[in-house]
């Protein structure tokens, strides 16, 4: 772990208004904690999908905000199911809807209701041990999107100082990651892996009902749709796809995509390990 000189970065930093973006999950709150440890004051926003877990609300209101202040909220004006019934189809990796009305649009105008005069940074908690996506990750760039510098000060973190800040602090994890879950947030996500598909059939199957209910319901708006054009509907909507012969994406129904998530593969990690032991919360395998 690089640790900032407290003197120097308050010199960067003055006069101007970091905003934190924190999401309910480790790194966000471990930088949170950092930020506080090398006196850097800053606001804390959380973008609400109207997705997440039950858990994820209750850790963000409750031990979160007791450990590192309060949390600013903001939403878009639909919630995920809302916006996917609007739309009458589900986010895809071309068009990724959710994530431009569900967090950017309304941090967009979280940050455009800052006093003009404010010169502000956006604090963000990404990893480049993360994932190959972000292994080329920078410490500071300019963003467009919210016309600021984005400040990514955990960059050069592992999991495991992530972890450690969380004991340092006697800040408890979300309760999602003692589960086994290795990422929290849209509950789940369109790009959940194998792994986490069958956590959230598995802990949570009202939430797979509720998108079964989903492409139920999607599915008959848009027949509706074309049929009123003397269209044919092609292919179903489905939140996930799979991908039978390894490349192309191929539609699939949620009850086939939970088959798959449970089917024998490479052996996996048990959730004792995902959990407990990698949180340092139990001193002993058996």
């Amino acid at each position: 772990m690089i640790r900032h000189d407290p003197q120097e970065v308050r010199e960067k930093l003055a006069s101007r208004v970091v905003v934190a973006s924190i999401s309910g999950g480790k790194d966000s709150a471990a930088m949170s904690l950092y930020l506080t440890e090398l006196g850097v004051e800053h606001r804390r926003v959380f973008a609400d999908t109207g997705w997440e877990h039950a858990l994820t609300y209750k850790y963000l209101r409750g031990p979160l905000t007791a450990h590192i202040g309060a949390i600013d909220e903001v939403r878009g004006p639909r919630p995920m199911d809302d916006l996917i019934r609007h739309k009458k189809m589900f986010p895809a990796r071309i068009k990724r809807f959710c994530t431009e009305h569900l967090k950017v649009k309304p941090l967009q105008a979280y940050f455009l209701a800052l006093s003009a005069e404010d010169d502000y940074v956006n604090a963000i908690g990404i990893r480049r041990g993360e994932s190959v996506a972000r292994a080329a990750a920078v410490e500071w760039e300019w963003s467009e999107s919210f016309d600021c510098e984005v400040w990514r000060p955990l960059v050069e973190w592992t999991e495991t100082d992530v972890i450690e800040i969380h004991r340092r602090h006697g800040l408890p994890p979300n309760p999602l990651y003692l589960m086994g879950a290795r990422r929290v947030g849209c509950w789940p996500c369109i790009f959940a892996s194998k792994a986490e598909i069958s956590l959230v059939a598995e802990h949570d199957p009202a939430r797979i009902d509720t998108i079964r209910a989903l492409e139920a319901e999607t599915n008959a708006s848009r027949m509706a749709t074309f049929s009123a054009r003397g269209e044919m509907m092609r292919y179903p909507a489905t939140f996930f796809t799979l991908r039978p012969d390894g490349k192309t994406h191929v539609a699939a129904p949620i009850d086939a995509v939970v088959e798959w998530a449970r089917e024998s593969g490479p052996e996996q990690p048990t959730l004792f390990d995902e959990g407990c032991m990698r949180w340092g919360l139990c001193d002993t395998t058996e």
